[in-house]
């Protein structure tokens, strides 16, 4: 024992202890050093002592540093997503498998009702205002960065607690730099990696971007020229990239939008394209092979396998480890009920499902593992025509799943941002901003005194014809009941104001705009083309040419015709491509009138579809008193009521229950044609004892039907109007407008509704319509019914 110094580190017992002897030549044995106590009783030289004193100290520190490296290692498995697997099960929550078509509830999450550029506290995310925001992320700690576009170019941070701030970017231009020193110009989609990087597809200036957690801008790769070129990232071009997304080892791919081309930034910093070819198109192949047509977003899986929102294709891709591209799903152009139609936003859950945002229906969609597509929320999938209490969505262009497996969306016509979770047996009502006009009343003053004020005399607005401060005769106005070529006369509403014009007259921006969508033109060479800038759409043109179709301005407008040939020769016009952030002031020229003699103006702010009368228009004028031609009541199976023979009043029998009131009429304006039938902006009703006072109830006019916004839904017109209303081609022919006035359509919101018998005693009565225009003009004669409750 004296020649080696022996160290106790373990077990004693309360007779004896077998002892660990080390020796300085680091050799350990187990020795039967003892068979007696040795707490008290084992004599050991002071140093012995000393020793086991220290040996305990050890101890102690060891432990303490395992805690602290098992701490600091599962702070990084959590954080940076490194680490042993094993040690990764058991820090992290296994995530739950994901459900096919699980019941879905739209809530607020932050911005909506208008556009703008508000921060706001905790608390107070619901006021905080957007101008378009476009993709999205989330990092570790639940905080949620939106790329907002429009007018602000910037990338707003929102706090789980609400806090909305400004991350990066002040203005838009082209500028590296910390947070606000930095400056973007259309900034889209948005991507982030293990180490809290963001990287963003700057579309207008044609480049990526990357942000460090603490708010440093620079450029990835672009020269900041529009573009196709590989090589060195500096000098790589873009052609106005929308989609990015980023993989585990620090590889940046990019929806190279419209080159059409699916380009890869690896780490060393060489631009590379993995997939696309030489035109916009629909191929399936390898690599080049392949062929896209406005490829917008971007996810990629552990597998290495990258999702692409084929978005003008109407289709998601997948290009697989080797190059391959293959079609996950597809909805065929001529699919006018297509459950996809115009994808946008892609989500990827850590099992394999795909979230789907299109913009043609504002519809989230999911795609299984196996392939099969299926609605989640949207228009015809949990929503119904007439239902006024569901938060829709209206462009959901930006995607990002939560830890908990919901989702929250940016919506860009809305300006919000929104979240997606799973719907609760008992789910709250969901109040939806309408800032734009006054809120639905079932009792309105005779006195047009809503959101249907006459126009100014200052009228100022411009024309959208030149000489823009010239009136022009108006030939259709908003909510009008439109037919289609397949026999049903009630399809649609007439959603703007059409204005009468020459073929080949020259159409020009009413408004100075940015271009939001990424297919801002549509119906190439068909009697509805047009495009939409922000607030303003133009239709029935030839989209950036003239009249003997060629371009006006190659700047903005790229004319893309079909593939060559075997001749050589060029094929029919295909597309009129206009790139997302391309901007246009007041009496730009966009197109030329087409063979439908009008140019439509529609106007869209606040995601709404607003009277374009409200815009007061230089010089127009109105003096020509609506006509009623008739009206009817109808009972709940459709019939119409008629007078027995020689009865001057028509009967109503209380057994009926509820009746529908419907109101035959029309207006005109100044200038028009006697031929011309526009619509009526207010129509309700009220009822009058015989001695003509109001009966109880009704001492104002109930005008359930004012076209000061529209309901999002086109079915919602045959809530509007009854059968038998509309024309089922255009054309010369007259329209019939049959108004149902018991049912509610205003402020962009529709409701079936009928007259209740059992308001009103059994007597005589009269039935008074009120029928007005949007000058405040009203119909005086044809606007009584005497009936008899029976």
């Amino acid at each position: 024992m004296a020649s080696h110094e022996c160290l106790i580190h373990a077990k004693t017992a309360s007779k004896s202890a077998s002892i660990i002897i080390s020796n300085p030549n680091g050799n350990s044995r187990l020795k039967k050093c003892a068979d007696r106590p040795i707490i008290d009783k084992l004599r050991v030289l002071p140093t012995f002592k000393r020793q086991i004193h220290v040996s305990r100290q050890i101890s102690r520190f060891l432990i303490i540093a395992l805690l602290l490296a098992g701490t600091v290692l599962t702070y990084f498995v959590i954080q940076r997503g490194t680490g042993p697997a094993a040690l990764l099960a058991l820090v992290t929550k296994k995530a739950a498998p994901t459900v096919l078509g699980w019941p879905a509830q739209v809530t607020p999450l932050s911005g909506g009702g208008s556009s703008g550029l508000l921060d706001v506290p905790a608390g107070q995310a619901a006021q905080a205002r957007f101008g378009d925001p476009f993709g999205l992320v989330l990092d570790r700690q639940g905080n949620i960065y939106v790329a907002d576009a429009g007018e602000n170019n910037r990338i707003r941070k929102i706090t789980p607690a609400g806090v909305v701030t400004t991350f990066a970017g002040s203005h838009e231009g082209y500028a590296d730099g910390l947070a606000s020193a930095a400056a973007f110009h259309t900034p889209s989609a948005l991507a982030i990696d293990d180490a809290g990087n963001i990287y963003v597809a700057d579309t207008g200036n044609n480049a990526i971007r990357k942000i460090t957690p603490q708010g440093m801008v620079s450029t990835l790769a672009g020269n900041g020229k529009p573009g196709y070129l590989d090589g060195a990232a500096a000098e790589a071009q873009f052609n106005g990239p929308i989609g990015v997304a980023v993989d585990k080892t620090g590889k940046v791919y990019v929806a190279d939008t419209y080159n059409d081309k699916i380009r890869l930034i690896s780490p060393d910093g060489q631009v590379s394209t993995i997939a696309g070819g030489a035109r916009p198109g629909y191929q399936d192949g390898l690599a080049q092979d392949a062929l896209f047509d406005t490829p917008c977003a971007l996810v990629i899986n552990a597998k290495g396998e990258l999702f692409i929102a084929d978005t003008r294709n109407n289709a998601i891709r997948k290009i697989s480890g080797a190059g391959e591209v293959t079609t996950v799903t597809r909805a065929l152009p001529e699919d006018q009920d297509a459950l996809m139609k115009r994808p946008i936003g892609l989500a990827l859950t850590h099992d394999g499902f795909l979230y789907v945002g299109e913009m043609s229906n504002g519809r989230i969609l999911q795609i299984s593992p196996g392939n099969e597509l299926r609605g989640l929320t949207g228009i015809d999938i949990d929503i119904v025509s007439g239902d006024d209490i569901s938060l829709r969505l209206q462009r959901p262009v930006g995607i990002a799943i939560d830890k908990a497996g919901s989702l929250i969306v940016t919506d860009a016509t809305n300006f919000a941002v929104r979240k997606i979770m799973p719907k609760a047996s008992n789910p709250p009502a969901i109040s939806v901003a309408t800032p734009v006009a006054t809120p639905v009343a079932t009792v309105m003053p005779p006195v047009l005194e809503s959101s249907a004020a006459a126009a100014p005399a200052t009228a100022s607005f411009p024309w959208p014809l030149k000489p823009q401060n010239q009136p022009r005769e108006v030939v259709g106005t908003i909510g009008e009941v439109r037919g289609n070529y397949e026999g049903e006369s009630r399809d649609h509403f007439h959603r703007g104001l059409d204005m009468q014009a020459a073929m080949g007259a020259a159409v020009v921006a009413v408004a100075s705009e940015k271009i939001s969508s990424p297919l801002p033109a549509w119906g190439i060479n068909g009697l509805n083309e047009g495009m939409r800038i922000a607030t303003m759409s133009y239709i029935h043109m030839r989209v950036g040419r003239a009249a003997d179709d060629t371009p006006l301005d190659p700047a903005r407008f790229t004319l893309i015709n079909d593939e060559q040939d075997n001749q050589g020769k060029q094929n029919k016009l295909a597309q009129i491509r206009i790139k997302r952030g391309t901007r246009f002031q007041v009496g730009d020229t966009l197109g030329t009138v087409n063979r439908m003699y009008h140019v439509h103006l529609n106007y869209n702010p606040a995601g709404q579809v607003v009277n374009p009368l409200s815009l007061s228009f230089k010089g127009f004028k109105d003096e020509v008193i609506p006509t009623i031609e008739d009206i009817m009541i109808v009972d709940q199976s459709g019939q119409a009521l008629s007078k027995k023979k020689h009865d001057k009043r028509l009967a109503i029998a209380r057994s009926l229950g509820a009746v529908s009131i419907i109101v035959d009429a029309y207006d005109q304006a100044d200038g028009n044609a006697k031929r011309r039938r526009l619509g009526l902006y207010q129509v309700g009703y009220q009822i009058l004892q015989n001695n003509g006072t109001p009966l109880a109830g009704y001492e104002q006019p109930r005008i359930n039907l004012e076209f000061n916004r529209l309901p999002a839904d086109e079915e919602a017109v045959k809530i509007a109007y009854a059968e038998q209303s509309g024309i089922t081609v255009h054309g010369n022919a007259s329209t019939r407008f049959l108004y149902n006035v018991t049912n509610v359509v205003r402020d962009g919101h529709a409701k079936t509704g009928f007259w209740q018998l059992h308001e009103v005693p059994a007597g005589d009565y009269l039935i008074r319509i009120l029928a007005a225009d949007y000058a405040g003009n009203q119909a005086s004669s044809g606007r009584d019914l005497a009936i008899r409750v029976e």
